[in-house]
């Protein structure tokens, strides 16, 4: 802000031509205010004289000021206040305005007549005096100042603008502006020939096309509709291949196999055409449609026997058999065709037959019984297969097959199943060809006892030693080693020992669990120190009393879900100090006490004589 005389003067905004508005920063007091610099009445007719063109010296000034820094601001500011007082004085104008507007500017009267005004070209923004620079029309955005589907291209004062590929102006032109309604319109490329190759369907659409295959014709390399030049699709005839075999005919020679091609179909030798079309026809898919053609033989067609089926026929034999669940009662199995073309046929009876195996099931978890039915033959073969799995093992499978040929009506085969494992049993009657199946979940077993080497010791810290063999059941077992004091003993109960009842926790004299160990993690021999001071699966071996006498005892559990089994053998028994050592320290004590009264009385024989 400048202050002339005691009246300060903010900047204002001005309007020119072309909305742009520019800001003077030059110092513009009212005329009143430069009265104290002019000499008496002289000043204020120059005033009144000079107060339009006052107007027009601020609105150049101002015009002057747009990027200026402050001195040159300064400097302008001095010239223009020397020039307008070199007005006020002499009377007339010294400043041309014209004379100051820019290169790319021209000068304009004021719309109120009151003088002129250097506004920028088109193309241009500024103040017109100091600077006009390019004006970026392609900033307003493309579609706003080109119109739809074009690109617009800026140029020092002007622009232009062209189509996106697949469009062209409706000028025909290159390049165009846009202000005589000039647009992109879409370019039709199907009306180039062969745009989409051979056997291929152009369709235009919005800026570009597309291409589908023709009838007869197939997409190569891509899918429908595709762009031959971006996706590399071609279109390229449909060829069927080789027609198929039909039964009991022959195939003429092929004039080709793409689209619309025909084959013809003729009966065999010894074959009549009854009916249907014996041509096949290529179809647009790819595929031969046809033939219905049905050849029969000339004895016609072939015999049918109730509850049978065809083994094998040519044009003149026919081999029967029963069909399933059906057994042959009696009569011949083929069919012939007579020289007077008509068919000799077979008199195989059919009749149904019962299960060859029926009521199958499983006895005492091993044994399989069922009862046979046999019609052809006395002697039946039956072949028994099994497959198991255990949930808690899933890579585990058992497997077994077992043959077995007898004359009985009922039969019974005892398999070694293993415990704890979900079977699939079946049982085929090989002259029958028929099939029984049956289910079983075997349960769990007591696991097998470890060899132990049974000993009795009198050492506090005694090493047992036990054998074993791996058993399918070592997944689920255990072993746990109880130390049962022999003065508490009344009764030990393997299949729920008392130590595992929470009564018997705080019992000192109860039997207690010394160890545990999973059966998988022992190796075929173990060595155990009993009283090591160790935990073995969260059991304390605790240290036995040497005063006390021992029974241990080896403990093998085998657990899955609800059911558990067990077994027991008796490994060590541990004495307390023996007779032998308290007799040999009685002795050593009664010998010392001697000692001790021999000492003393020959001390007393010894007084007694002085």
């Amino acid at each position: 802000m400048v202050t002339t005389g005691n009246q300060p003067w903010s900047p204002q905004k001005k309007t020119l031509r072309r909305g742009v508005a520019l800001e003077s920063d030059l110092i513009s007091p009212p005329l009143s205010g430069l009265s104290s610099a002019l000499s008496g009445s002289t000043a204020h007719e120059k005033e009144a004289k000079g107060r339009g063109e006052g107007d027009e010296v601020r609105a150049v000034a101002g015009r002057f000021s747009g990027r200026m820094d402050e001195g040159n601001r300064r400097m302008i500011v001095g010239f223009l206040l020397v020039g307008f007082s070199g007005f006020l004085a002499g009377g007339q104008t010294l400043l041309d305005v014209c004379s100051t507007c820019h290169a790319n500017a021209k000068c304009q009267d004021k719309p109120n007549g009151s003088g002129k005004v250097c506004n920028c070209e088109l193309g241009f923004l500024g103040n017109g005096i100091t600077f006009c620079q390019d004006k970026d029309e392609c900033q307003i955005g493309t579609t706003k100042i080109c119109g739809q589907h074009t690109t617009c291209h800026n140029t020092y004062g002007s622009y232009y603008c062209t189509c996106l590929a697949g469009y062209r102006p409706s000028n025909n032109m290159a390049v165009f502006i846009p202000n005589d309604g000039t647009h992109c319109q879409d370019i039709d490329e199907c009306k180039t020939t062969g745009l989409c190759g051979e056997g291929g369907q152009c369709r235009n659409v919005e800026g570009s096309f597309d291409c589908s295959c023709q009838l007869g014709y197939q997409v190569h390399n891509g899918s429908e509709p595709f762009h031959p030049q971006r996706d590399g699709a071609s279109c390229k005839v449909v060829d069927c291949g080789q027609p198929a075999a039909v039964e009991d005919t022959t195939l003429l020679p092929l004039q080709g196999t793409t689209y619309s091609s025909v084959a013809t179909y003729v009966c065999n030798e010894g074959f009549v055409w009854r009916r249907g079309d014996n041509s096949s026809v290529c179809s647009a898919d790819g595929l031969w449609r046809g033939p219905t053609l049905v050849c029969e033989a000339k004895c016609g067609p072939i015999p049918f026997l109730a509850n049978s089926e065809v083994v094998w026929h040519n044009r003149s034999v026919v081999i029967h058999r029963c069909g399933a669940g059906y057994h042959s009662w009696r009569g011949t199995s083929m069919s012939l065709c007579g020289s007077s073309g008509v068919w000799q046929e077979a008199t195989l009876k059919c009749i149904e037959i019962n299960p060859p195996i029926s009521h199958l099931v499983i006895h005492n978890g091993n044994c399989l019984q069922w009862k046979a039915e046999k019609y052809e033959e006395d002697t039946e073969t039956y072949r028994v297969t099994y497959t198991g799995s255990r949930d808690f093992q899933r890579s585990f499978r058992d497997r077994g097959k077992h043959f077995l040929t007898s004359k009985a009506d009922r039969l019974k085969l005892c398999l070694k199943l293993l415990p704890v494992t979900n079977y699939s049993v079946s049982v085929t009657a090989a002259s029958a060809r028929f099939t029984a199946t049956t289910a079983t979940n075997t349960s769990l077993t007591e696991p097998p006892a470890p060899v132990v080497y049974y000993t009795e010791l009198e050492t506090p810290f005694p090493t047992l030693r036990l054998q074993r063999s791996p058993d399918t059941l070592d997944p689920l077992s255990l072993y746990q080693i109880f130390v049962l004091p022999v003065e508490g003993i009344t009764m030990f109960d393997c299949s729920f020992p008392a130590s595992l009842d929470a009564q018997n926790k705080l019992n000192p004299a109860a039997e207690y669990i010394t160890a545990q160990l999973h059966v998988q993690s022992v190796g075929t021999e173990m060595n155990f120190t009993v009283g090591d001071g160790r935990l073995y699966g969260g059991f304390y071996n605790a240290p036995l009393e040497s005063s006390r006498t021992y029974y241990i005892i080896l403990r093998a559990v085998s657990q899955w879900k609800t059911a558990s089994k067990s077994c027991c053998v008796l490994w060590a028994k541990i004495e307390g100090t023996s007779y032998v050592l308290r007799a040999s320290s009685l002795s050593v004590v009664v010998f010392i006490g001697g000692a001790i009264l021999v000492v003393l009385g020959g001390y007393s024989f010894t007084w007694y004589g002085e």
